[in-house]
């Protein structure tokens, strides 16, 4: 009666990729989901998700995503869209680009840190007092 198409959906929404701990990646992830990695990966991992680092988790190598929250360790460059979440148990060495960072008394964070849009607040706050 009604021709219903049906919706095939490759939405990475909702899902999320896991690494348990013994495990050991050595090369890049390139994932449209969110992941969870409490293994080690020795090389760089990109998403247009969200990442966390579990306790027993270790990167050394760099990251690009939308948010992340660190439990574990880190080593490299991370560059986050929005939020970084650094645990009170977390190690972070490198470099980090973020557009909010929170950081949890006892986080061990020993790296250069830049915030992304922290002129734009200001600039609207300016043009305030210029137009009143």
């Amino acid at each position: 009666m009604f021709d219903k198409s049906q919706k095939v959906s490759n939405d990475a929404l909702g899902k999320t990729n896991r690494i348990v701990e013994g495990t050991i990646i050595k090369g890049d992830i390139i994932s449209k989901a969110d992941f969870r990695l409490d293994g080690q990966l020795e090389g760089n991992f990109t998403s247009p998700g969200k990442i966390v680092i579990g306790p027993g988790g270790s990167v050394t190598g760099d990251i690009k995503c939308k948010n992340a929250d660190i439990e574990g360790m880190f080593d490299g460059r991370i560059e986050v869209e929005e939020l970084l979440s650094v645990k009170s148990k977390a190690h972070i060495t490198g470099e980090v680009m973020v557009g909010k960072l929170a950081v949890e008394p006892g986080a061990e964070f020993t790296a250069t840190c830049s915030m992304k849009n922290a002129v734009k607040p200001i600039a609207k706050v300016n043009e305030r007092q210029q137009a009143g």
